[in-house]
């Protein structure tokens, strides 16, 4: 048997199971985009109100300072005595000439502005900060400015910001409640058809589910599946009988075959050729019937019962390759205490062990292959030539044969049949490099 150089255990063969992804519930994504859906219109609508808001006073004070700052100019020229004199109280208004000394002395960062209106901030008497808005205006004679008080309009914008804050968490948290609620009414029927197809598949006949749900996509659902699930019955139903009128039809022919080889082999006047060729029929008839009755245990996926011996099962099958060996210089042996007994088939059990007896003998010419028994589990070691961690991890792919196996007769299904086996009642079988060269091929029974 041809040997890998580091294959991992795997159960039931050595098959690599890809990588599951991730993925969400189809309940938690329908929350999670009411959620997102929400969170994004309230924070656009938000935004938008606050742009819209700010935009609106912007232009509002602007308006109302440009108009004040030119009433201002207007009432200063008609009485240039007078001081200016405004109608709101949080506006102050200013005229100095463009070298006044109090200009220079009090507002020097109003001399640099052209027209027009800026935002300002600065420090009260108190030393508290606030905001303002500065018109200007500027004549050859006279400069005239505005002053608007905005601490009030920036405080009430804080606390309108504070206000959109919470609106946006308000809405947020409905949509989270409303995505719940609508999930829960798009997942009823769904989490309805799958509770009926599980309790459907206890039964050999499956139960339609079609009519349980209404004309919509739900119930578009259930006819597909109970569609399938009657496709699926008809194959497995036709596999079966397949499977059963094979069984019977080949048991004929074999018995055929035992009875005559049994009374050929009953006549004393046998030479010693004859009576290897006659016992060699019957094993090979032994040997055809245990593999249909594993092949029928595996086809209906039912565990058989029984109590196997695997020390007389592993003894038959040496005993039988011992009369296949032909001139090869190979020595098969088993090693161990017996007693092993297994609640299995003996059918399953020789299937199962001779085929690793079988790769094991196959593929090493010149050496020994060991059969060991050892506690729960049985060992076939051989002095082969071995495998590559590439062929160890296909090894038990049904129809893989690996490049030791290219002048050999066989289909690659032996370990793949082992393998199914072993999934079947529980067992488990590994390949791991031998000592020095060849395998060690470990079947570990539950």
């Amino acid at each position: 048997m041809a040997a890998a150089e580091d294959a991992p255990p795997a159960p039931a063969g050595g098959r690599r199971r890809k990588p599951i992804r991730y993925r969400r519930r189809l309940r938690s994504r329908i929350i999670l985009s009411y959620v997102l859906l929400g969170f994004s219109l309230t924070l656009a609508l938000a935004f938008a109100t606050y742009y819209a808001r700010n935009r609106v006073e912007n232009q509002l004070v602007e308006d109302v300072m440009n108009r004040n700052i030119e009433e201002l100019a207007r009432r200063f020229f008609a009485n240039p005595g007078g001081p200016p004199e405004l109608a709101f109280q949080q506006m102050r208004a200013y005229a100095f000439a463009p070298e006044s000394e109090r200009l220079k002395r009090d507002f020097p960062e109003w001399r640099s502005f052209d027209d027009g209106i800026y935002g300002m901030k600065g420090v009260d008497e108190q030393g508290d900060p606030f905001t303002y808005k500065l018109a200007v205006r500027k004549t050859p004679e006279t400069w005239f400015f505005i002053a608007y008080d905005m601490t009030q309009s920036v405080r009430g914008e804080r606390q309108f910001n504070n206000a959109l804050v919470g609106v946006v968490l308000v809405f947020t948290v409905l949509s989270l409640l409303v995505g719940w609620w609508a999930a829960s009414r798009v997942m009823s029927p769904v989490s309805e058809l799958a509770q009926r197809l599980r309790e459907s598949g206890r039964s050999a006949q499956p139960e339609s589910l079609a009519s349980h749900f209404p004309d919509d996509e739900v119930g578009e659902l259930a006819k597909a599946l109970d569609d399938y699930a009657a496709r699926l019955t008809e194959v497995v139903q036709r596999d079966r009988e397949f499977n059963a009128d094979v069984s019977h039809e080949l048991r004929t022919p074999l018995a055929v075959i035992k009875g005559a080889a049994e009374l050929l082999l009953s006549r004393p006047d046998l030479d010693a050729k004859t009576e290897a060729r006659l016992l060699r029929i019957q094993r090979a008839e032994q040997q055809c019937t245990d593999l249909i009755n594993a092949l029928l245990l595996l086809s209906r996926n039912e565990r058989g019962r029984g109590a196997a011996d695997v020390a007389r099962i592993a003894e038959q099958l040496l005993d039988a390759h011992r009369a296949q060996l032909g001139g090869k210089a190979l020595e098969l042996r088993m090693e161990g205490e017996p007693g092993l007994v297994v609640d299995a088939p003996t059918a399953a059990v020789v299937v199962a062990l001779g085929n690793l007896i079988g790769n094991a003998v196959k593929y090493t010419h010149v050496g020994e292959v060991v059969v060991r028994l050892l506690p729960g589990a049985v060992a076939v070691v051989d002095s082969g030539p071995g495998l590559t961690r590439e062929e160890a991890a296909r090894l038990f792919e049904r129809g893989y044969r690996g490049n030791h196996a290219e002048h050999s007769q066989g289909g690659g299904i032996g370990l793949s049949i082992v393998r199914r086996l072993c999934d079947l009642y529980g067992w488990n079988v590994r390949v791991v490099p031998g000592e020095a060269r060849g395998v060690v091929a470990t079947l570990t029974f539950s």
